[in-house]
């Protein structure tokens, strides 16, 4: 969106003057559209502009298979990309293929990244989850994301497709991560990686299906991960925390799509008391790698980063969260367009790097856990 000042607005021909002011209500109403809490710094307004072009339907009211083929932001990257001019929005990485995982008994799709680095021994290994509400979006949807922590982490990055609600639902995708961690863990070494140096991220869903990963780690004494990276992690059952009745509308998330993702991924209320779900309310986080935090200032789930902060060290554990101001939900991957989504690579990549340098962790007793 284009603001002219005053000045600017007189030079111009009678006509395209009053073309200009009879447009600018149309473009503050897109502003306001796009940005119902009015708390979106330049880029990521102009980026959820652009995503307001493409027409996303609202969630709520779709079939998943509907949900499925709406525009993402991904799509709004490109189409911010465009009007930008810039033609390679892609990170720079050595390669990347994708393979099925073979795990049992379910075979899981991946893509594995491997980055430009210089060292001749093996790499760390970065185990990805992406986001999606457990329902919907896939590798694809995340490859930025993925990209840029093989980059600024210098490891080779394990995206993992889980299956997905309606079809498969609670605790399919929780099982399947923890099947992937297993497949990384034995076979880190045959794709180029450290078996002693392994970290999990996820965004959203995917946020959670991390911490649960490292807590099954931790659970089964499958080798502790260095470090969880829980990137606007789904924490919690309450959807009358803070940021879900400050930012109930925002865009592209808000309170009435992540009741739609629920009821697509559980079975009923009873799964909403499962510590799975319910991590600030019921998991046992004791014993867990540091755990990163990154959230979004426009964002429901913003509250959930907090509380989840605020139980890692209550249980003795080792926590670090940055809330980016002026971001929404799904900010992390839109670097090509969005300033403060490069300012989260770079923190992440390095506290990956840290922790990748860091002394291994001691081994801690195995704890039951319930629903496993």
């Amino acid at each position: 969106m284009t603001n002219l000042s005053r000045r600017g607005a007189m030079m111009l021909p009678l006509g395209l003057a009053g073309l200009a002011a009879a447009c600018a209500p149309a473009a503050r109403q897109m502003a306001m559209t796009a940005d119902p809490s009015g708390r979106a710094d330049p880029e990521m307004l102009a980026l959820l502009e652009s995503y307001a072009r493409l027409n996303p339907m609202p969630i709520e009211g779709l079939t998943s298979a509907e949900a499925r083929r709406q525009p993402s932001m991904a799509d709004a990257v490109r189409t911010r990309a465009l009007e930008k001019q810039i033609t390679n929005t892609q990170r720079p990485i050595n390669s990347y293929n994708d393979t099925t995982l073979t795990t049992v008994p379910n075979a899981l799709q991946a893509r594995i990244y491997r980055p430009i680095s210089a060292s001749a021994g093996p790499l760390p290994v970065i185990l990805y989850f992406h986001g999606g509400g457990w329902v919907i979006a896939g590798i694809d949807t995340y490859d930025a994301s993925a990209r840029a922590l093989c980059a600024d982490a210098q490891a080779i990055v394990v995206s993992v497709h889980y299956r997905q609600g309606p079809e498969f639902r609670f605790p399919t995708a929780h099982d399947d991560a923890n099947l992937a961690y297993a497949w990384v863990v034995t076979n880190a070494g045959a794709i180029g990686g450290d078996p002693n140096r392994i970290a999990i991220v996820g965004e959203s869903a995917g946020g959670n299906l991390a911490i649960n990963t490292a807590i099954f780690a931790r659970d089964r004494r499958m080798g502790s991960p260095r470090a969880v990276v829980a990137i606007y992690p789904v924490g919690g059952v309450d959807l009358e925390t803070p940021s879900y009745r400050e930012f109930a509308n925002a865009k592209p998330l808000n309170k009435a799509g992540i009741q739609w993702f629920v009821s697509n991924y559980t079975t009923g209320p009873q799964n909403l008391q499962d510590p799975r779900l319910d991590l600030v309310g019921r998991a046992d986080l004791r014993g867990l790698p540091p755990v990163f935090i990154v959230n979004a200032e426009i964002d429901p789930l913003a509250t959930d980063g907090a509380r989840l902060e605020e139980k890692i060290r209550a249980s003795g554990g080792q926590v670090t969260r940055t809330l980016y101001p002026g971001v929404t939900h799904e900010f992390f991957g839109t670097d090509a367009v969005v300033t403060k989504a490069r300012q989260a690579q770079r923190q992440v990549g390095e506290q990956l790097t840290a922790a990748f340098a860091a002394a291994p962790p001691a081994a801690t007793p195995a704890r039951r856990r319930r629903g496993v």
